[in-house]
C-alpha cells in the first residue's frame, strides 16, 4: 500500500500532511516504510522544525512504552480522584437508559479499580471558570473521600482546577498527597489565543450569547489563553510544598486531513512548538515532568483513539503504539512507588 504526501495549499503556513491517495490525490508517491510510527512521528516534526529549540525541551521520550498492559502493577496506598478537562463529564447518558452510557475515562475507570484502586470521578461544569470548576471538585472529592487522603490525576483543563483547588480550596477533611497532569495548558494554548484573535471582541458578545442560550458556560475560555495563565493563574496560584506533582505531555505528527486537529496542531506548532494537537509539550510542564509520549494525541490520552487510524497501522504491518489504560496503570504503579 502506498501513501501520498501533499501541501495544504490554502494554509501554506501549516506543515505538509500524509494522508491516504483517495483523500488527497496528490502526485508524489511516498511509499510505506515500515518504520515504527513514532520514529514518523519525530522525523516529521524535525524535518520542519530541526533547528527549533523547543526540541530540546521534550523532556524523556516516551515512545512505546505504553503500547500494552503488562501483568502486573503496583496499587498506590491512597485513592485516585480523576478530573476531566474542558467540556468533559464523568458519565453521559444521552438516552436514558436505551443506550450504553458514555464515559470520558474511557475503559480507565474499570481497569484502576480492577487493580484493586479506589477510584473518584469528580464532575464539575464543563466549561465552567476554572474557580467554578474547582468548587465543585473540592466538593465532589470531600462527598466522597470522606477524610482520606488522595491522588488527583487530571487530564486538559483539569490539572488547572486541581491547582487552583489545592491552592485556594482544599477541603478540611481532605489531605490531597499529589497531582499528576496529563497535557494540561499550564501555560496556556496558542490555539485559545488564535481563536480570540480571530473572533474579535466585536463579535465575542454575540457568540457568547449564543453559547449561553444553550445552557453553556463561557467562562473557560478566556481563562486558557497564554496571556491569563502567564499573568494571572499562575502568579496568583502557588504550588503546596505538602503536595507531590507530577506531569506529562504528548506530541503527535501532522494530523490527517480530517482530523479534529488538524487545523490547532499547526497553530500551536508554529507558536509553542510540539503538541497533541491542543497543548504544547512546553505548556504541559509541571513539577516533576515524567515524560513526552511520542505520537499520541489529546483524546488518545483519554482512550478516544481513532480506531480507523489504528486499523490503518494494523493493515500495513504496525500495531497500536499507545494504550491508555496502559499509561494510566503506570501512573499508579509510580504513584505506588513514590510511597503515594
Amino acid at each position: 500500500m502506498s501513501l501520498h504526501r501533499c501541501a495544504t495549499s490554502h494554509r501554506p503556513r501549516l506543515p505538509r500532511c500524509i494522508v491516504l491517495p483517495s483523500i488527497c490525490g496528490a502526485r508524489s508517491p511516498l511509499t510505506w516504510s515500515a518504520e515504527q510510527p513514532w520514529l514518523r512521528t519525530w522525523r516529521s516534526y524535525s524535518s520542519e522544525h530541526g533547528d527549533d529549540p523547543r526540541l530540546k525541551n521534550l523532556g524523556r521520550q516516551i515512545h512505546n512504552e505504553y503500547a500494552a498492559i503488562r501483568e502486573k502493577y503496583a496499587t498506590p496506598k491512597y485513592p485516585i480522584v480523576l478530573a476531566h478537562g474542558l467540556l468533559g463529564f464523568a458519565e453521559l447518558r444521552l438516552a436514558g437508559g436505551w443506550l450504553p452510557a458514555i464515559h470520558y475515562w474511557r475503559g480507565i475507570t474499570d481497569a484502576l479499580k480492577a487493580n484493586g484502586i479506589e477510584v473518584i470521578t469528580a464532575t464539575v461544569p464543563p466549561s465552567g471558570t476554572i474557580e467554578q470548576r474547582a468548587e465543585r471538585l473540592a466538593r465532589g472529592i470531600s462527598e466522597v473521600a470522606q477524610g482520606k487522603s488522595v491522588n488527583i490525576v487530571a487530564h486538559s483543563m483539569g490539572g488547572l482546577d486541581a491547582r487552583y483547588m489545592i491552592s485556594h480550596l482544599q477541603p478540611k477533611n481532605v489531605d490531597v498527597r499529589s497531582l499528576v497532569t496529563v497535557a494540561s495548558p499550564h501555560r496556556g494554548s496558542a490555539f485559545a489565543d488564535y481563536l480570540f484573535k480571530e473572533i474579535g471582541s466585536d463579535r465575542l458578545p454575540s457568540i457568547y450569547k449564543f453559547v449561553e442560550g444553550v445552557g453553556m458556560d463561557t467562562g473557560a475560555f478566556q481563562q486558557l489563553t497564554r496571556s491569563y495563565m502567564a499573568e494571572k493563574f499562575n502568579p496568583q496560584t502557588p504550588d503546596d510544598p505538602n503536595v507531590r506533582y507530577f506531569s506529562y505531555g504528548a506530541m503527535m505528527e501532522q494530523p490527517p486531513l480530517l482530523s479534529p486537529f488538524r487545523y490547532s496542531h499547526g497553530i500551536v506548532s508554529d507558536v509553542e512548538g510540539p503538541n497533541d494537537g491542543l497543548v504544547s509539550v512546553t505548556s504541559s510542564q509541571w513539577g516533576s515532568y515524567k515524560g513526552t509520549l511520542v505520537g499520541v494525541s489529546h483524546l488518545d490520552l483519554i482512550n478516544w483513539t481513532n480506531r480507523v487510524k489504528w486499523t490503518l497501522r494494523k493493515w500495513m504491518g504496525q500495531g497500536p503504539t499507545f494504550n491508555a489504560i496502559a499509561f494510566y496503570l503506570d501512573i499508579a504503579d509510580m504513584l505506588a512507588k513514590e510511597d503515594l
